[in-house]
């Protein structure tokens, strides 16, 4: 069991951090194409943390582990490794602590997510794939004494990421089930352990890409897996691997986990769009997905909670996916 976090901890944490991010807002989400598919009496209410600062949640996480750094740390500078959104976070977070960064992306990254890291003046380091990235990162924090700033793994991160639901379940109140997007876990062990310290018998659900289903094997094995092939268009929840705190965390405080497949993404992202006009990624449709799919006999009828995590995509990608959706 890995070491478990407060409430106190995460209002610690909170405060810590809310100097630098956006109390993002949450609304009800009513339509009549929602209540066709959920029924009436179904209540959603979500948390549009696409609205944080660099488009996702990631920065909560970034800034919980780089605040925490010691004076010489800080000096030394940082790197990171990532596809996209962790990159941007990190980015930015080192542009307003006055941290240098260097960040390693593989050269088949998302441009429109490159530029985006690029446009807060880190250092960005190409390599050929993610295995080569992460030896590269490693190089830089031994020959260079940079700290690594990871995307999902450790508490601090897990912190971070659990003032997403402090923030949601304080503003929207009591709910019958949360839903939540995997990927390496960072999100979902932070928002999962926040919501079960705050709403004990409130459901947490993590929904998974069929393409990336690390937590799938991590939770069937009862240890963390790592992936020989990955194969999604949620490529923000598409790593290789778990780890073992957020692997634990997710283990010992997700009610279930729940698969959607790309199909069930771009029918959400088109809903999305139909109904509150957001251009989201495909990682942040993942919670609708499964609500309007594999979950929607099960919380018919229910107050149910979604975290709308991120909407870095660009236009092209994104009408590309939709027209890819006949329904």
């Amino acid at each position: 069991m890995s070491e478990a976090i407060s409430l106190a901890q995460i209002r610690e944490t909170h405060t810590l951090i809310s100097p630098y991010i956006l109390p993002t807002p949450v609304i009800r989400w009513r339509s009549n194409r929602l209540s066709a598919l959920m029924g009436s009496h179904t209540e959603v209410v979500v948390k549009l943390e696409l609205l944080q600062h660099t488009g996702t949640f990631k920065v909560r996480g970034a800034l919980s582990q780089m605040l925490r750094l010691s004076d010489a740390q800080r000096k030394a500078g940082v790197t990171a490794v990532s596809a996209g959104n962790h990159a941007i976070a990190v980015a930015y977070v080192a542009s307003l602590l006055g941290i240098d960064a260097k960040i390693v992306m593989t050269k088949g990254a998302n441009p429109a997510r490159l530029a985006a890291a690029r446009e807060y003046e880190a250092e960005i380091i190409l390599t050929d794939d993610g295995s080569t990235a992460f030896t590269m990162a490693n190089n830089l924090v031994t020959s260079e004494g940079r700290t690594f700033v990871h995307p999902f793994e450790g508490r601090n991160v897990t912190l971070g990421t659990a003032t997403v639901a402090l923030e949601f379940l304080e503003q929207a109140g009591e709910c019958d089930a949360l839903l939540v997007a995997v990927g390496g876990g960072g999100l979902a062990s932070g928002v999962a352990a926040a919501a079960k310290l705050m709403q004990p018998p409130c459901r947490v659900y993590g929904i998974e890409p069929e393409g990336a289903p690390g937590m799938h094997l991590s939770f069937a094995t009862g240890l963390p897996q790592q992936l020989e092939k990955v194969e999604t268009i949620a490529d923000s929840l598409a790593p290789p691997l778990t780890l073992p705190y957020s692997f634990s965390m997710c283990r010992e405080h997700l009610d279930e986990l729940t698969m959607v497949n790309d199909d069930d993404l771009r029918g959400a992202m088109t809903l999305i769009f139909r109904d509150l006009k957001f251009a989201v990624e495909p990682a942040c449709a993942a919670t609708v997905a499964a609500l309007t799919g594999p979950l929607r006999e099960e919380l018919s009828g229910k107050r149910i909670g979604l975290i709308f995590c991120g909407s870095n995509i660009d236009p092209d990608t994104f009408s590309n996916f939709l027209r890819a959706y006949r329904k």
